[in-house]
């Protein structure tokens, strides 16, 4: 089908303009990517660009060779794995009585998550409540506390609501009982609903590290970004973190390596999720 004028020029323009939206993404990341795998002399002259110089792993080795890491990252595999979890678990099932046309007070029960989107009960009282039921330094701390997240909560509650009714119907005359049709016909019909908002869950956890800075002293129980902030933002931590690290190589090297180390893990779940991204954007768009 030959294009107009006008369509081919707005086609071009929105190439270029993602591309330069992708490049603002991507460059950051080959930049750091170059500078942990670059030597220390040209890391310190500030002639790395996109391209490695004086090519060497030996921030990798450091950084690898570290037992604080592998906790922190058990302790982020953790908190993602079961924190997603457990967060599905709730928002599905809140959002499927929430999405039922005959409980009553549905508009009610809405209206206190969403003021909750808007409106908490402040830092410190959030605290309290942390150590008063006895989560301080431990990794449920950084679980429970959030782990229902009211948009989340909102987004499979709409994609239930248009689940036609006569699927429902002619189930509960099948006698199936409100569970059955939930895991029967519900959460079939919504993986592409509910893969975004585990992956909304799961990217949330893993990049937790304010939640670990009020709950968290122990370092047994420091997550991932938790040592990844320390390593970038103190140097008597960082020195701390890694000994004797900066003796061979310098701490931005380290913490180049530190960074893709904490990112990768999280890009790598990205590709197996995306034809569900892909399937949610096509969910409605052809109507029968």
């Amino acid at each position: 089908m030959l294009r107009s004028k006008g369509e081919t020029i707005f086609s071009y323009i929105n190439v270029g303009l993602l591309t330069l939206l992708s490049l603002t993404m991507i460059l950051p990341f080959i930049h750091i990517a170059a500078k942990s795998l670059s030597s220390e002399a040209h890391v310190l002259a500030k002639d790395i660009l996109l391209w490695p110089r004086g090519f060497t792993t030996i921030s990798y080795d450091y950084v690898l060779s570290n037992k604080q890491f592998y906790t922190s990252f058990g302790n982020s595999i953790f908190i993602t794995v079961v924190g997603t979890a457990i967060s599905m678990a709730l928002t599905v099932l809140a959002a499927y009585p929430l999405s039922r046309k005959g409980l009553p007070y549905t508009r009610f029960m809405m209206l206190l998550f969403v003021i909750t989107m808007f409106f908490s009960g402040g830092l410190i009282p959030t605290y309290l409540v942390v150590k008063g039921v006895g989560l301080l330094n431990s990794l449920w701390a950084l679980i429970l506390p959030g782990a229902l997240a009211p948009f989340n909560l909102i987004l499979i509650r709409n994609f239930f609501l248009g689940v036609p009714d006569a699927l429902e119907e002619s189930a509960r005359m099948d006698g199936a009982s409100n569970f059955r049709i939930l895991f029967s016909i519900y959460l079939p019909l919504s993986v592409p609903s509910l893969a975004t908002v585990g992956m909304f869950y799961a990217v949330g956890y893993w990049n937790q590290f304010f939640q670990a800075m009020m709950y968290i002293t122990d370092r047994s129980w420091m997550p991932l970004q938790m040592f990844l902030l320390q390593l970038v933002t103190d140097e008597r931590s960082a020195d701390m973190v890694v000994s004797d690290v900066f003796r061979e190589v310098t701490p931005e090297t380290v913490r180049a390596a530190a960074i893709l180390c904490a990112v990768l893990p999280i890009l790598f779940v990205y590709p197996f999720i995306q034809r569900y991204f892909v399937k949610g954007v096509m969910i409605g768009a052809v109507k029968g």
